[in-house]
């Protein structure tokens, strides 16, 4: 099976590049490869590939930065993806769009289902949802995959922070009111992937999915869980997201309800501590 991916050293693409095997065949576009501001430049490379599905790993995910930056977000996120998914219904194959807990208020407690209402409260929630909405205008074979708090050994994210400032700092405050489920790019990829080949046979399963890790957790919960595997005393103070203030909003509620996910294709929530083992493995912590 070929799979275009658009994407190449972001967390999951570079996850997405790990599976490669006899069976599959991955073709991971950069920015060199393809422009990621220049939609037509995108459909252009599925024609160009011919792939038997194609994954969308590229994204616009400086949530803060988007706040200013709403025009080039709005392309990346949504325009792109849109011109996407109508390549991929004009030539009958699976496209898979990673999306984000952003395109909900992030109100309440109850874990957000796959046909709740969006209501994105900033310019990244917005263009995502943009975007899922114009791949289901598509027509086409498609799965939007919601999921939040990814984490990786690549790239940026919570858990290569926590590291880097647990080793600085005796203590931190870290906001504990904003509840999700951290996510291993390394599931995420491998979700895709078993998305995008349920599809080639069976499009009547196309629709919007969530998936997340388990179980759900504060961010102060999560980085007291990363000092402990990583054997860091590092100290950790609760603090609202109030006390902790930033241009983007971000939601207080980012549980995501993945049973419809498991039931259509027989992935289950991964277990985040598993995930952070991993990961920890990889960066070489515990350190000797």
């Amino acid at each position: 099976m070929k799979i275009l991916v658009f994407g190449h050293s972001g967390q999951v693409a570079t996850e997405l590049r790990a599976l490669e095997g006899d069976d599959i065949q991955i073709t991971a576009l950069a920015r060199a490869d393809a422009d990621l501001t220049d939609p037509a430049a995108w459909a252009a490379a599925i024609s160009a590939h011919a792939p038997d599905a194609v994954i969308n790993a590229a994204a616009y995910t400086a949530v803060d930065k988007a706040e200013s930056d709403a025009e080039t977000a709005q392309i990346i996120n949504a325009d792109a993806p849109a011109a996407m998914a109508r390549a991929c219904a004009a030539r009958d194959i699976p496209f898979v769009f990673i999306s984000t807990d952003y395109v909900f208020s992030g109100a309440g407690d109850t874990p957000w289902a796959p046909v709740d209402p969006t209501d994105p409260q900033g310019v990244y929630g917005r263009t995502k949802r943009d975007g899922e909405v114009a791949i289901v205008k598509a027509g086409g074979r498609y799965a939007v995959l919601r999921t939040s708090w990814v984490v990786s050994a690549h790239g940026n994210n919570f858990v290569k922070t926590m590291l880097r400032l647990g080793a600085e700092r005796e203590a931190l405050t870290i906001v504990a009111d904003q509840i999700g489920g951290p996510t291993g790019a390394a599931e995420i990829a491998q979700a895709c992937i078993k998305i995008a080949k349920t599809l080639v046979f069976e499009p009547e399963k196309s629709g919007i999915y969530h998936f997340s890790g388990a179980p759900d957790t504060s961010w102060a919960d999560f980085a007291r869980a990363i000092f402990d595997a990583a054997k860091i005393p590092c100290a950790v103070t609760d603090i609202p997201s109030s006390d902790y203030p930033t241009p983007a909003k971000r939601p207080l509620n980012s549980r995501l309800d993945c049973t419809t996910t498991e039931a259509a294709f027989g992935i289950s929530r991964p277990d985040w501590r598993a995930s952070l083992s991993h990961i920890l493995t990889q960066l070489d912590f515990p350190k000797d």
